[in-house]
């Protein structure tokens, strides 16, 4: 690997390309990584503890609660959505996390921990920014220790379905130290 002089903003002081990589589309990942956004700095608050909890849920309106099920209406806003104006992919995790976490509750004990151990999103189409989407999460099993949820984005205003989600939970025994 070589090191080379970075131009670009979101570039490491110490950055090395590999000589199988051609210099021209090394430096156009560099711009394209730029164009997007990588460098912009956050704002300060952002740093806060519990700031993108409160951030995402935001985006989130409750429709409908009912022991296993969780209904909402979510609106792609553009601070969630990418460079291309559609919904971010790691928004849509955000989102299922959330919201599987308020589904879970509805069955699994007050006195249990939940422990996000695995989630699986399909993604089917994009969101375009500011479209409003129906979030429909179910309880698909629960048990002593498990709960998996799984959680339909659709598109309000047609009905397609862009996004299917799958998260599981271990219920652990609240800690009493």
């Amino acid at each position: 690997m070589a090191a080379v002089k970075a131009e670009n903003v979101c570039a490491s002081p110490s950055l090395k390309i590999s000589k199988e990589v051609d210099p021209r589309h090394a430096s156009e990942t560099l711009h394209f990584v730029d164009v997007m956004g990588a460098a912009t700095p956050l704002p300060g608050n952002c740093n806060a503890r519990g700031f993108y909890d409160a951030f995402y849920r935001s985006f989130i309106k409750v429709d409908n609660i009912q022991r296993g099920r969780i209904s909402c209406t979510v609106v792609a806003k553009p601070p969630i959505c990418n460079g291309y104006g559609t919904l971010h992919g790691g928004s849509v995790g955000s989102l299922v996390e959330i919201l599987s976490n308020a589904c879970a509750r509805t069955v699994v004990a007050k006195d249990k921990e939940l422990f996000l151990g695995e989630i699986s999103i399909s993604y089917l189409s994009a969101t375009p920014a500011n479209e409003e989407l129906l979030a429909n999460a179910s309880v698909v099993k629960t048990g002593r220790n498990l709960t998996v949820v799984a959680v339909e984005f659709k598109l309000k205003k047609t009905g397609n379905l862009l996004y299917i989600t799958h998260a599981t939970f271990y219920n652990m025994p609240v800690s009493s130290l």
